[in-house]
């Protein structure tokens, strides 16, 4: 009977701790992020089946065809989405595919949470009720007491039709409508902290407290909330701590590029939190070229004890024991806008894998999780070692390639190179030459572009000593590195014609005949470019020599490096 008393006591032991475990489980979420207008992106993330195998617990559905904007508003006025219209039969059929996404979840053992931007709502509502949900500058406001009443309807309207929908993932700051017709919104943050403040207590009420369900609030690009300390605890502050509420938090302080601050709003305050992470960086080739950041991510980056050193936390592992972790959530694929596009994920699942297999334990080490990534794709013997060199080696040339690891260089400067666009004098380096003239600097901005090329040769020569399993993918490591190294021997003749030509305005006197030796190397690796992409079909598509601006379908006009580089041509020739 002691005995028996005994088993009974540790088994009742277990089994509580079991349970707070299962309590503090962390979230680990997965997003594939669609280019907003363009078809959906082809990816082994969109399979909930595929994210379980990798650890994931949760999929952020996110086509930007929204939950919300799947649902008729009938019990408001039935003349919104009238019975028979072609726009009620879009509702209809988005829907559908929203019942279709959340069964699919399920099925898989995955929790399904629908990315939602707020403000978007029905154009006919908008119209209808405009005078009553409008301020003074047109934007539909939360300052507007018929703009809250809509959103209670929209919220019980929205988990009466779909009831298996686990929570949303909310959006301010942002609002696309590519993908929803009929719909309208803007930023609902018109009054900056009391906005956020009546938003998500709305929320918390609506969501977590009457319907049992997730909401995770993300603080992104909104009255200051994503970067200041300040701000963000003046807003959570005011908000009940609430199990199902939890914030969304990127781990940069800003967008996703190098040289960002580690985000100074984690590990503080009374609010759980979730920290966001991008696998495929728009400002760094979206995958096109190796760019291993998950030892950065978790460990610190180079940066950060160089040009841009930090005070306090530097990586993921340095608050994972702050009582505000809660989880990671990854963007396996997407980001930003068109291309450069891919049609092998090797390096996106890299990073995916190691952001989310460390997140079931963050008790391991990067290395170790890295580790079995290469157990698991068969790379073996001295191939481990060159691939381990490799990865570690592209986060250092991409550094130097794009930003730069010791000369001083400002979070807005990252936009020179983005997506698959390559800016020029004629537009966003402008700045960058100026302070760099002026400080001195512009040959050594040059020296750490070049010195960026010298890595990507070493990568490419690690690469040919790397094997896998899988060919198709070891052949895609060797082309992609290639593609890494053409790409920056083009952004370092760019950027030395440049350095000469601006010289040249500032002086007077032109170099011409350095210039025109530039050009020539510029020509040729442009035209090496064309021809890896001609040659090998698993090549991503190319940059494009044009300075990225926010007018889509092209998202570029006529200036950028290609123009710039063609005005110092016209000199030297």
């Amino acid at each position: 009977m002691k005995y028996f008393k005994i088993l009974i006591t540790l088994f009742v032991i277990q089994c509580y701790v079991m349970h707070l475990y299962a309590q503090t489980k962390p979230y680990l979420l997965d997003m594939v992020h669609n280019n907003p207008g363009e078809p959906l992106t082809q990816s082994d993330y969109n399979d909930p089946a595929y994210l379980k195998a990798q650890g994931y617990t949760g999929q952020v559905i996110n086509d930007f065809t929204f939950a919300h904007a799947a649902i008729t508003f009938d019990s408001l006025n039935p003349n919104i989405f009238p019975i028979g219209s072609k726009e009620r039969a879009w509702v209809m059929q988005a829907a559908e595919k929203v019942r279709a996404n959340i069964k699919r979840a399920h099925a898989a053992g995955e929790k399904a949470y629908y990315f939602t931007d707020i403000i978007v709502l029905p154009k006919k509502l908008v119209e209808i009720y405009h005078d009553e949900i409008c301020d003074e500058k047109g934007r539909i406001s939360f300052e507007r007491p018929k703009t809250i009443e809509i959103h209670r309807i929209m919220f019980k309207e929205l988990f009466d039709t779909f009831p298996d929908l686990d929570g949303l993932v909310i959006r301010t700051g942002e609002t696309y409508l590519n993908n929803v017709p009929y719909h309208t919104g803007n930023n609902p943050i018109t009054n900056g902290i009391e906005s956020h403040v009546k938003l998500i207590n709305l929320l918390r009420e609506e969501v977590c407290v009457k319907r049992n369900k997730m909401v995770f609030y993300r603080t992104w690009l909104s009255a200051g909330m994503d970067q200041k300390p300040d701000v963000y605890l003046a807003v959570t502050n005011q908000i009940e701590p609430h199990p199902n509420l939890i914030f969304s938090i990127k781990h940069t302080r800003g967008d996703y590029q190098r040289t960002m601050d580690f985000n100074p709003t984690l590990g503080i305050g009374k609010q759980p939190q979730i920290v966001e992470v991008e696998c495929q960086r728009e400002y760094e080739g979206k995958g096109a070229y190796p760019d291993y950041i998950m030892d950065g991510v978790i460990n610190g980056f180079e940066e950060f004890n160089t040009n841009t050193p930090q005070i306090g936390y530097k990586g993921l592992k340095d608050i994972v024991n702050t009582p505000q972790f809660r989880g990671i959530w990854s963007w396996s694929r997407g980001g930003g806008w068109v291309g450069p596009y891919i049609t092998n994920e090797f390096w996106c699942k890299l990073n995916a894998y190691v952001i989310s297999h460390w997140g079931t334990d963050t008790r391991q080490t990067e290395e170790q999780v890295f580790n079995r990534f290469m157990d698991e794709n068969g790379i073996r013997g001295q191939s481990r070692k060159a691939f381990r060199e490799l990865c570690l080696l592209s986060a250092k040339a991409v550094l130097r390639g794009h930003d730069s690891a010791t000369l001083p260089f400002q979070s807005g400067w990252t936009f020179w190179m983005r997506d698959e666009f390559l800016s020029g004098t004629d537009g966003r380096l402008a700045i960058i030459f100026k302070t760099y003239y002026d400080k001195g600097l512009l040959q050594k901005s040059v020296d750490e572009k070049r010195e960026a090329v010298d890595m990507w040769q070493k990568i490419v020569d690690l690469s040919s000593r790397v094997h896998l399993t899988n060919k198709a993918d070891e052949d895609y490591i060797n082309v992609s590195c290639k593609y890494g190294l053409i790409l920056h021997q083009i952004i370092a003749e760019g950027w030395n014609i440049m350095v000469l030509g601006y010289t040249g305005d500032q002086t007077g006197n032109y170099d011409k005949k350095n210039i025109a030796a530039s050009i020539k190397a510029y020509d040729v690796y442009w035209k090496a470019f064309d021809q890896l992409k001609e040659d090998n079909p698993s090549c991503a598509t190319l940059y494009k020599p044009y300075m990225w601006t926010n007018n889509p379908p092209e998202y570029h006009g006529e200036k950028g490096m290609g123009a710039s580089v063609d005005k110092y041509r016209n000199l030297a020739y």
